[in-house]
């Protein structure tokens, strides 16, 4: 049961086309990209803390 292709149309241009004016005139997915590449994900804990072997 897929959902109408018109909704799916819509979350595509909300996410990828619009142009949002409090970041600056760039689409929401653009601005999270350039977060991201700017605030790489934190490391895992196991990988962040000193071994104590």
């Amino acid at each position: 049961m897929g959902a109408p292709p018109t909704k799916w149309g819509n979350i595509d241009w909300f996410n990828h086309r619009r142009l949002h004016g409090e970041i600056g005139l760039i689409p929401p997915a653009e601005h999270e990209d350039v977060f991201y590449r700017h605030n790489p994900a934190a490391a895992t804990v196991a990988a962040s803390v000193p071994s104590l072997h």
